[in-house]
């Protein structure tokens, strides 16, 4: 999305950047937000969910949270409830897996006392709770996208130990696996990030460091499991003064124990599996998972895709000038 002056002082009309099957270049199309004033800032999402299809979310702001979906790439949207209706067994091909607040129903997150998995449907952007979700404490986090193998991933804590667990799914949320990570996870704050590479895969404890200088995005330890999750080694445990002890986004691996980490200062990379970290020339970028691959997110609107954590290809993304 990016906003662009409208007619008339003072005011910014938002803008979808879309790209069809078989297209060349990107085009702009018309968004549902409302055009605000250019002292205003926005507080939208937009969530892809396959070929077409996408669904925008207005954070509302001093305004009526709202939700609009399109099925024909933007050409046109319609209003659509934000709330949960109903349940689902599985999730669909390009849905979203997200939560709500179960406990107060609809209470703000700040307010909210209990968080449930839910399922954005790609048919009709509607949210529908996920049946037989994993038991993983008050406010389980789960990735938006599924790995590259196919898997959806969940972390939260043990409701017995409190320690920290990360879950995953190998047939679309019907069935789960639930595996303990060692420690120094469990404390107060932990946050686990999940990333599958093409020989291991990485959870991230993102969590208030103790010791040393204080830093935003904190990384507490990097763990790594050979087994596609059953069992866990952390390989990293982050000190007072030694780096990385950030995370933006997630970790990026690669193949033979590569796996880079994006920090708020600098990038780190390592070809042991996470043991012992170097210094990366290209500075630090925010990784998020995509339906495409890791995209990596840069200043100045660049950007770059990555599907195996070697070969990216970059692209800009954002940029009036470049979709036009």
């Amino acid at each position: 999305m990016s906003a662009q002056a409208a007619p008339g002082a003072g005011f910014c009309r938002q803008q979808v950047a879309v790209r069809d099957a078989g297209a060349d270049a990107w085009v702009m199309r018309r968004s549902p937000l409302p055009e605000i004033p250019v002292t205003q800032g926005v507080s939208a999402n937009l969530l892809a969910l396959g070929p077409g299809r996408a669904l925008i979310e207005d954070g509302g702001g001093d305004r009526p949270e709202r939700t609009w979906f399109t099925g024909d790439g933007g050409r046109s949207w319609r209003a659509v409830d934000r709330r949960t209706v109903g349940t689902v067994p599985g999730i669909p091909d390009g849905a979203v897996l997200t939560t709500d607040c179960a406990a107060p129903a609809g209470a703000l997150p700040d307010a909210c006392l209990r968080e449930r998995l839910v399922v954005v449907s790609p048919q009709d952007g509607r949210r529908r709770a996920l049946t037989g979700a994993p038991l993983l404490g008050a406010h389980p986090l789960p990735a938006a996208q599924p790995e590259p193998d196919g898997s959806w991933w969940v972390s939260g804590t043990d409701p017995l130990s409190g320690r920290a667990v990360v879950a995953f799914s190998r047939d679309a949320g019907r069935g789960w696996t639930v595996s303990r990570l060692p420690g120094p996870t469990g404390r107060p704050g932990s946050r686990i990030v999940v990333a599958v590479g093409p020989d291991a895969v990485y959870a991230a404890d993102r969590g208030e460091l103790t010791g040393g200088e204080p830093v935003k995005n904190p990384l507490r330890a990097l763990h790594r499991s050979l087994d596609g999750g059953r069992t866990w080694e952390r390989v990293w445990t982050t000190g007072p003064t030694g780096e990385p002890r950030t995370l933006m986004g997630v970790p990026v691996p690669g193949p033979g124990g590569r796996v880079e980490i994006g920090g708020e200062l600098s990038g780190y990379g390592s070809v042991d599996g996470g043991r012992t970290f170097t210094p990366l020339d290209d500075g630090t970028h925010y990784v998020r998972r995509t339906p495409l691959g890791l995209l990596r997110e840069g200043p100045g609107c660049q950007y770059a895709l990555t599907a195996d954590g070697v070969r990216w290809s970059e692209l800009r993304l954002g940029c009036e000038d470049e979709l036009s």
